[in-house]
């Protein structure tokens, strides 16, 4: 049997029509719909689902493809258990394929995630962490979403608050024990992958499958807003890491972050407002200290 999990409000809340491009490609037509919204319970739901021989697909956006690990963090999922990229933004999708519409298989890559603690609370991540002005403009686009039914221009906003609406900050930034201060910091995101926002290409050396689990710090800093404004199109290129006296990659495996003024924080494209710091831990880093507290 088929079951395709699809959120309504993905994809600028073409969800549902989005997932219905699977049955017939790539899905039976007999294939199940279930609107995620109507599961309760995921280990009620799973229960009654055949884990070795049934095919499920996730059919939303990032920040569904985020709710959806860490509601299935303790459980058992199926084996044949597929991602179907129908978000706005799709950064995982771009970050994993080169631009193949089919589902993608998911269990390779939910193994060994980092985590990330915000004001007291520690979730799993598979993309990035954004802080700065990319969090400011999810932020800004939640809103524009209450008030419309029209598709985000996120690059718009973006530039507006670039020029009229964000005020950079001064960050701690503390990578494995070593600590470097910033001024005038526009964005302070830890990266799994490479993409982030919708399309930038943030961390383009960050490896999701590097063999000691590390993440990448990336901070655009020391810039006026005019100057930012002309570094940030080359973003989506990844050419800004050739301005190396406003760009900075550090890598490591316990990475904190600290603003000097609380500000608007996403995870993998779910926004937390009010942020003053965060503490992004690598997979592997995590595991370690869980086989510690296991042994003590």
């Amino acid at each position: 049997m088929h079951y395709i999990i699809y959120n309504a409000l993905s994809g600028n809340k073409q969800g549902k029509e989005y997932s219905s491009l699977l049955l017939g490609n790539h899905a039976p037509a007999d294939a199940k719909l279930i609107d995620i919204t109507s599961i309760g319970s995921y280990a009620d739901f799973w229960a009654g689902i055949d884990l070795e021989n049934d095919t499920v697909i996730l059919s939303g956006g990032d920040g569904t493809l985020n709710r959806f690990i860490n509601d299935n963090a303790d459980l058992q999922l199926p084996k044949n258990l597929f991602y179907f990229a129908s978000g706005s933004g799709n950064d995982f999708k771009k970050d994993v394929t080169d631009g193949d519409s089919a589902p993608i298989p998911l269990h390779k890559y939910i193994q060994n995630l980092p985590t990330v603690t915000v004001n007291g609370k520690t979730s799993y991540f598979i993309n990035g962490i954004g802080y700065g002005i990319d969090g400011y403009c999810c932020e800004v686009g939640d809103i524009q979403k209450q008030k419309s039914d029209k598709p985000v221009n996120y690059t718009a906003i973006a530039i507006k608050g670039l020029l009229f609406h964000f005020k950079p900050t001064n960050a701690k930034v503390t990578v494995d024990g070593v600590t470097k201060e910033y001024k005038k910091v526009w964005i302070a995101p830890t990266m799994k992958g490479r993409y982030y926002g919708g399309g930038m290409f943030v961390t383009p050396d960050q490896d999701r499958f590097d063999s000691e689990g590390k993440v990448s710090f990336a901070t655009l800093h020391n810039a006026g807003a005019i100057k930012t404004l002309m570094i940030f199109p080359s973003i989506f290129q990844g050419k800004h890491v050739e301005h190396t006296k406003q760009f900075e990659v550090r890598t490591g495996h316990e990475i904190t972050v600290e603003f000097d003024r609380p500000t608007a924080l996403q995870i993998d494209g779910e926004t937390v407002l009010g942020v003053t710091s965060y503490t992004v831990r690598s997979g592997k880093l995590s595991q370690k200290k869980e086989t510690v507290a296991a042994e003590v």
